[in-house]
């Protein structure tokens, strides 16, 4: 008797995941069904790859070993690969911050231990999480290099060939082309960005993103060269691409082409012709997510995995159009339109940014990826000896940077975060596309289908335009954003007195940008701090912004300076504001309260302090208003207070709060050795029966406004 395949899938899910005990009746059943029913195999296969998954989880040790160290000083010795530092008792992987340009070896350091830091902005990256899927549980912060001891191996000795007798830049180009490290590449510059952003920037990052188009490339170009053994070249090719593998690591892109490359060989050395491509990329996944569940989360096993469904569709696209031009550019273009279709939202919610001019810059650049890549595995092989080689590969390599450069100057189009909304009025929108190319819509129909999906997207923010206030995590420091319908107010960038992280750059534009912002009508820096305007200077390059508003105009301050320059260079207009200016907004009033001449000596008294009305909501942003300032500003009773300096133990008074009266407040606050938000300060909050919000704890803290 024959089991139906529904009751098949039933009855293994039921048994196989809600039940551990049952694992041995969720399998039994369908092997039954395959026996009886061939069509049931596929069910089969399923439920043992949750089988293994089960079973690989349950087997592997749960908790952090590093827990009991967090938060005190140690002294770590591994393995360094470059990334992430390997433990051998206990077992376990530590990322390290500063992470150091060093080449793997073996590797002491020390620092403080802690918790990586996770989402704290719309639009940030998700560290935690990103570590997490990596198997990494725990970052040395701090991190000092005591002792590094080169490896050798033949890793280090492909870099040496890689790097032999070329410049730095192009040696560190053919290092991430050729073997996926761009730790040197983020060092180089290209313009006014560095090497990996000028590469986002022009659409091309996946070039140095290990995939299936160097598995090409390769195989390809070892095929013809193999071509006099035969049918005997394609087990060749199979021990050349396990070897690569081995070689450049197990990333979901790389294995996925790995993986599919080798079953098309397999398959055309054992007589089975061409296999279909959505069955050898259902394989590939197959296969990868047993070895690693955790990928089906990893943004990039989601890129990867889509850009070749989306390259299965682009010979369809392909014969819809008129025949034009040759025919391998109207593939290539087809190819890198179809790829980034399928990949388009996820780019835009991770990255809050699109390339517009990627498909022409791939159609430039993409060509020369074909000689680079196997001359650059040549000369690799070669170690010392491939400067040989590299007499062709320099060139080649500074033609691509040059174009990359040329190509990375148009701004990327900024794009908001996608809601759930979002993605599911794109999934039926690229259905429709789907169905266009498979012939079994009509033209007229996509079309309607795609003014509906347009419509859809932006009617809710033209009926229910945004009225909020929003505190962003930039560590420590401020950084605060009004949002009235089309207008924004933006209240300092955040920033930092060490090391080269741009805040603004990094952290404020793509929350604002996550948000929705596009524009700003004021930018105010509250005073010279530059935790609260280092990060401004981004923004003013990078944002159109109608006025900058500033306090007092310290003289000689080189942060204030180059804000004013960047004001100058944009064609911002720059407001001194004293107490007293307004800003009337959409159902809303900005004022100034602060500061007011004669100016004091310390710059924090000299802050721009405002007090916002929007309709009966009361709020005030009070800089690193000092005490006994605060209390002269006649505040009067508020909805929400934004703590000044972090919650210093100079700041928030008893007398203040009592005249306040507020509701809830915010403290931006993030590491410090400050003491950062101070003890008192939070007793006498809560006394108040305020509700306090902490940047550091919370994240980004939204809040809409009436």
């Amino acid at each position: 008797m024959r089991l139906a395949l529904p009751l098949v899938l039933l009855a293994g899910l039921v048994g196989g995941i809600l039940l551990a005990w049952g694992m041995v009746w969720g399998l039994l059943l369908p092997l039954v069904a395959c026996l009886t029913d061939r069509r049931a195999a596929p069910a089969l296969l399923v439920l043992l790859a949750v089988a293994g998954g089960w079973l690989r989880a349950a087997l592997e040790p749960q908790g952090d070993p590093l827990q009991v160290y967090r938060e005190q000083p140690v002294t770590l010795s591994g393995t360094w690969d470059g990334q992430f530092l390997s433990l051998e008792e206990p077992p376990a992987r530590v990322a390290l911050s500063p992470r150091p340009a060093l080449p793997p070896g073996q590797l002491t350091v020390s620092g403080r231990l802690g918790a990586p830091q996770g989402r704290g902005n719309f639009g940030g990256f998700d560290y935690a999480a990103w570590l997490s899927l990596r198997g990494v549980k725990d970052v040395l912060y701090g991190a000092k290099v005591k002792e590094h001891l080169e490896a050798g191996g033949l890793r280090a000795w492909f870099a040496r060939g890689l790097h032999a007798g070329l410049p730095e830049r192009e040696g560190a180009l053919m290092l991430a082309l050729e073997l996926g490290d761009r730790r040197e590449t983020a060092e180089q510059t290209l313009g006014e960005w560095n090497v990996n952003d000028a590469f986002a920037r022009a659409g091309t990052a996946h070039f140095m993103a290990l995939s299936g188009q160097h598995v090409a490339i390769l195989v390809g170009a070892a095929g013809l060269l193999l071509v006099p053994l035969g049918a005997w070249r394609y087990p060749v090719l199979i021990l050349l691409l396990i070897g690569y593998l081995l070689l450049v690591g197990t990333a979901p892109s790389i294995l996925r082409a790995g993986l599919q490359g080798g079953a098309v060989l397999f398959a055309l050395w054992v007589g089975r012709g061409r296999l279909e491509v959505v069955g050898t990329l259902a394989l590939a996944g197959l296969v990868s997510l047993l070895a690693e569940p955790d990928w089906l989360l990893d943004l990039g096993f989601q890129l990867s995995y889509l850009a070749v469904l989306g390259l299965a569709l682009s010979a369809r696209l392909a014969e819809r159009l008129p025949p034009w031009g040759p025919a391998w550019l109207r593939l290539g273009l087809c190819a890198t339109f179809c790829a980034q279709l399928t990949t388009l939202p996820l780019i835009a919610d991770a990255f809050g940014a699109l390339p517009w001019i990627s498909l022409l810059s791939n159609a430039v650049c993409a060509p020369l990826m074909v000689p680079l890549v196997p001359l650059g595995l040549l000369a690799g092989l070669l170690g010392p000896a491939g400067a040989a080689v590299n007499l062709l590969t320099g060139p080649l390599a500074s033609l691509l940077l040059t174009l990359t450069g040329f190509f990375a100057r148009p701004d990327p189009l900024p794009w908001s975060s996608l809601e759930p909304s979002g993605y599911l009025i794109y999934g039926l929108w690229a259905s429709g596309v789907a169905l266009w190319l498979l012939r079994r819509l009509r033209g007229v129909h996509l079309l309607l289908l795609t003014l509906l999906a347009i419509l859809a997207a932006a009617l809710p923010s033209r009926l229910l335009p945004a009225r909020e206030l929003v505190f962003l995590d930039v560590g420590q420091g401020d950084s605060t954003l009004l949002r009235l319908g089309e207008r924004a107010v933006l209240i300092d960038g955040g920033g930092t007195p060490r090391g080269d992280y741009d805040v603004g750059e990094r952290t404020v534009i793509p929350a604002l940008r996550a948000l929705g912002v596009l524009d700003l009508e004021v930018v105010v820096a509250t005073h010279a701090d530059a935790d609260h305007i280092e990060g401004l200077v981004s923004v003013l390059r990078r944002v159109p912004v109608r006025e900058l508003w500033i306090g007092h105009r310290k003289p000689g301050d080189p942060l204030l300076e180059a804000l004013l320059t960047a004001a100058r260079e944009r064609g911002v207009r720059v407001r001194e504001v004293r107490r007293g200016d307004v800003l009337e907004l959409p159902g809303a009033r900005l004022e100034v309260l602060a500061p007011w001449e004669p100016f004091r000596a310390q710059d924090n008294a000299n802050s721009v302090a405002l007090r916002l009305e929007a309709g009966p909501f009361r709020a005030a942003f009070l800089g690193d208003t000092p005490t006994p300032l605060e209390e002269a500003l006649g505040l009067g009773e508020l909805d929400l207070l934004k703590v000044a300096h972090h919650g210093s133990r100079h700041s928030t008074s008893e007398k203040l709060l009592q005249e306040t009266r507020p509701r809830m407040a915010v403290i931006s606050v993030g590491r410090n050795g400050y003491g950062h938000p101070a003890p008192d300060v939070i007793a006498r909050l809560e006394a108040a029966g305020t509700q306090v919000w902490r940047t550091d704890r919370v994240g980004a803290v939204r809040l809409r406004l009436p």
